[in-house]
């Protein structure tokens, strides 16, 4: 009889038992994914159930769905609706206005935009910066950071995830896109878009390989190397997908060949399912490793769809939530979130710190300034610096937080939308634009009674609008948030007013 696979598994399942004093952290971050670019439902019908529409037949997430079967998702969780800002603030727990990344950031370029505000912290994440990583790191584990970054531009201390904390790096630089997803174009070094070619997987070059397949590879190997080495880990898999250039995984390409959508949709149709899958291998292995119920999974999207359908202010790409990537609406700032432990086992001490309802969805709110805090106490880390979030272990428990919950989102530049701030609070949504003329600059929306964002109360709610815009400045003022510059005299910043 060959003992060697016997003698692995014991010996694999003993170095499990040594790192799990403390729990395994998992987070998969992807490009680009709203809310609705996956066959997991998220929007829930009048008696609070999972609620199925058109999109979700479309897509093909299995591993999603198995993953939310272990634990909690969110009909309502909000990010920034671009990257840059997103992932600061998950790695800092701070809003866009208190951080100042306030801008996706241009790798060769201050790109604050002609009213952003001159000071606007294009760097990133700067040398001194509490992160997440880095406290996790002092704390003893393995930080493990795989695909794009995007934290700060050429040069710059954020430029690279290993120097604010984490102790490997796979393929994350300055770059928001991959120069290609294919390994026989080197990832964009031996064709494709060269200055957006992704760094550290020469071994792949030349070969038919997928990016997100590549980084797997290289995230599994990682993990298993913390395990063997009796630490735990803190793992980023940050997907450059969904991201344009929109190219296909060949592998799923049938199963949108006949879907009536256009080309460049039915390739990101196979970015998605690509990504799922790569869920599904890097779930397997925790199994495998024996670490799953030690393992606090977390996935979500850094902003809202970009899918290749339909305009961009209008219902399309996220229907029937309005707006994409870079816009105010709920279409550009409403992402996927689901927490669940790998493996559910109600006798594990970190699973009793930290308890998930099995297979529910909550209507509870939740932000990307929430994970800081629910990691850290969870693992019991101190942080100094001011957050913005909350520990979401309330709901993660199947109740509800004290009080209503806010969210602000501040972002004076120019994009898709521009020079705007959005401040949610209760089932009120306040978008407050800064360069446009008195009586046009505010959008209010009661988004309980109107989700598609139709109806603006802005003229018909006075009295909900001022109180809403007090609230507002509170806390861009506590923020300490930069503003819109004015045309004429750059030098006079463009602050909220009343109505």
């Amino acid at each position: 009889m060959n003992f060697t696979p016997i003698l692995l598994a014991l010996s694999l399942a003993v170095t499990a038992a040594q790192a799990a004093d403390k729990p395994n952290i998992l987070v998969f971050l992807v490009d680009d994914m709203g809310l609705m670019d996956t066959s997991l439902p998220f929007l829930t019908d009048a008696k609070g159930q999972p609620e199925k529409h058109p999109l979700n037949e479309l897509y093909r997430t299995p591993n999603m769905e198995d993953l939310a079967s272990r634990g909690m998702r969110f009909e309502t969780f909000y990010a920034n609706s671009v990257c840059s800002p997103t992932r600061v603030s998950i790695m800092t727990g701070q809003s866009s206005a208190r951080h100042h990344t306030t801008q996706w950031i241009r790798s060769e370029g201050n790109n604050r935009g002609p009213q952003g505000p001159p000071d606007w912290k294009w760097e990133g994440i700067t040398e001194g910066q509490q992160t997440l990583a880095g406290l996790l790191q002092k704390d003893g584990y393995r930080t493990i950071y795989a695909g794009k970054a995007h934290f700060g531009p050429n040069d710059a201390y954020g430029e690279f995830p290993d120097n604010f904390g984490f102790d490997v790096n796979i393929g994350g630089c300055s770059w928001g896109q991959p120069g290609s997803y294919y390994g026989q174009d080197g990832f964009g070094w031996i064709k494709g878009n060269k200055s957006r070619a992704v760094p550290h997987l020469e071994k792949y070059h030349g070969k038919d390989i997928y990016l997100t397949d590549a980084l797997t590879l290289e995230m599994n190997a990682a993990i298993k190397k913390a395990v063997e080495d009796e630490e735990p880990f803190f793992a980023y898999m940050a997907y450059y997908g969904l991201h344009a250039p929109f190219m296909p995984n060949e592998r799923y390409a049938g199963n949108y060949a006949d879907a009536d959508i256009p080309k460049n949709a039915k390739a990101f149709a196979t970015m998605v399912e690509s990504m799922d899958a790569s869920v599904g291998e890097i779930l397997k292995q925790l199994d495998t490793l024996g670490v799953a119920e030690d393992t606090l999974v977390l996935f979500l999207g850094d902003n809202g769809s970009d899918a290749p359908l339909g305009k961009t202010h209008t219902i399309a790409s996220s229907a029937p939530l309005r707006g994409k990537k870079g816009t105010h609406y709920e279409g550009g700032m409403r992402v996927p979130f689901i927490a669940a432990w790998a493996k559910q086992d109600a006798d594990n001490p970190s699973q009793k710190k930290l308890p998930i309802t099995r297979g529910t969805i909550t209507t509870e709110m939740g932000t990307i300034h929430d994970i800081f805090p629910t990691v850290l106490e969870l693992v019991g880390v101190d942080y100094e610096s001011p957050i913005d979030g909350d520990n979401l272990a309330p709901a993660l428990n199947g109740g509800t937080f004290d009080g209503k919950r806010d969210f602000l989102m501040h972002f004076p530049h120019s994009h898709r939308s521009s020079y705007y701030t959005v401040y949610r609070l209760g089932d009120w949504k306040l978008v407050y634009h800064y360069n446009k003329p008195a009586g046009q600059r505010c959008e209010l929306f009661n988004l309980a009674k109107d989700p598609t964002e139709a109806d603006n109360k802005a003229k018909t709610q006075p009295e909900v609008l001022g109180r809403m815009i007090q609230a507002m400045s509170k806390e861009l003022e506590g923020a300490g948030a930069q503003y819109p510059v004015d045309k004429k005299d750059p030098t006079i910043e463009l602050k909220p007013v009343a109505p």
